[in-house]
């Protein structure tokens, strides 16, 4: 395309992107279909903010897995990334595939919660929903699959209480921070969190986001490019809709957990050394002796494989799977990959253990 053409093109588009907006306004006033987390679940337990799902079962219970999942999902954003829709939902997929699936939603955290720190999440919370399960369902061990953060949260929870976990699968899962291909981690390099949370108390999710976002702006501008010129297509219209009420439904995160986090994790990388205290107690990563699965996105810029990888060396299992995907971090859990691929994979790999 010559000089020339490139204008005319550019003219085109211009003329053409007023009558654009003016239809994506109709089609998003006109009561599009965006219902998110539809799969049927009863909370079963509670405690605070901290509710724990049970999802109702897709197979005969005679065909259902015996050792049930409990889902740990991250503090930022909300655990309906996993339940996107019908036909893209990786919880409907676990499901389907006769697994027992169990989930913790934190909720939305006020200011009452500003002093809960990582002790507090996963001693107390996290252990708490292990414990109901292990009561209800008579079993001693759960697989535990902890998603991001809470991919991070199980790994440590694995560490500290080796006898109650028979399986720990990690999906997008950070836990070597000092790396320097993920742009939000040399960002927090230099962060004063002291003043942070001193200031603002608990993390406000809308900032988090903004966070979020300006680490890809041109994917950003795009993703709202794309949508204009996939406006007529209702199905298009409906998943892009879901995936903002995900990005945009941002809980606050506690202060504390959050200076932790920080301070910890990604500024002194304790959890990979060895050196990381919760709640008195040191988590030492080779007391995680239980069968590992490890999946990553091989395109995953908030968890790249350089900070996902080194969990297989650090663990003492003997029995540790790595799985790199073609994805990104979202990728892993609505992307076509997800459904064909990698659900089926994950309760291969827990049924045969």
């Amino acid at each position: 395309m010559n000089y020339q053409e490139i204008i005319e093109s550019l003219e085109k588009e211009l003329k053409q992107f007023p009558q654009k907006v003016w239809r994506a306004q109709e089609v998003l006033t006109d009561n599009p279909d965006d219902d998110v987390a539809t799969t049927p679940a009863e909370v079963v337990y509670s405690e605070d903010k901290m509710k724990l799902l049970h999802y109702r079962s897709l197979v005969d219970q005679n065909k259902l897995h015996s050792t049930p999942v409990l889902i740990v999902y991250a503090l930022i954003n909300r655990y309906i990334m996993l339940d996107l829709e019908p036909g893209r939902s990786f919880i409907q997929n676990l499901l389907n595939e006769g697994l027992d699936v169990y989930l913790i939603d934190w909720g939305y955290p006020s200011g009452a919660d500003r002093y809960l720190n990582l002790d507090d999440y996963i001693n107390y919370y996290t252990d708490s929903a292990v414990e109901w399960i292990r009561s209800e369902t008579k079993v001693k061990k759960i697989n535990l699959m902890g998603v991001c953060m809470g991919g991070t949260f199980g790994v440590i929870y694995a560490a500290l209480h080796p006898q109650k976990v028979k399986n720990l699968i990690t999906l997008a899962t950070p836990t070597e921070f000092d790396i320097d291909d993920a742009g939000l981690f040399l960002w927090a390099k230099g962060f004063d969190v002291d003043t942070a949370v001193e200031g603002l108390g608990n993390l406000p999710g809308d900032l988090a986001n903004i966070l979020y976002l300006l680490v890809t702006p041109v994917a950003t501008i795009n993703k709202y490019i794309q949508f204009l010129e996939g406006v007529e297509n209702p199905k298009f219209v409906s998943t892009f809709l879901r995936m903002e009420k995900w990005i945009f439904d941002s809980p606050d995160m506690a202060g504390e957990v959050f200076r932790e986090w920080i301070r910890d994790l990604l500024q002194q990388n304790l959890l990979i050394k060895n050196q990381l205290v919760v709640g008195g107690q040191k988590v030492d990563l080779h007391k995680i002796k239980c069968p590992l699965l490890n999946v990553f996105g091989k395109n995953d810029y908030l968890a790249p494989p350089s900070s996902a990888k080194p969990l297989a060396k650090a663990v003492g299992s003997q029995d540790v799977t790595t799985l790199g995907v073609d994805t990104g971090h979202v990728g892993i859990f609505v992307g076509s990959r997800s459904y064909k691929t990698i659900s089926p994979r994950i309760a291969k790999w827990i049924r045969e253990r």
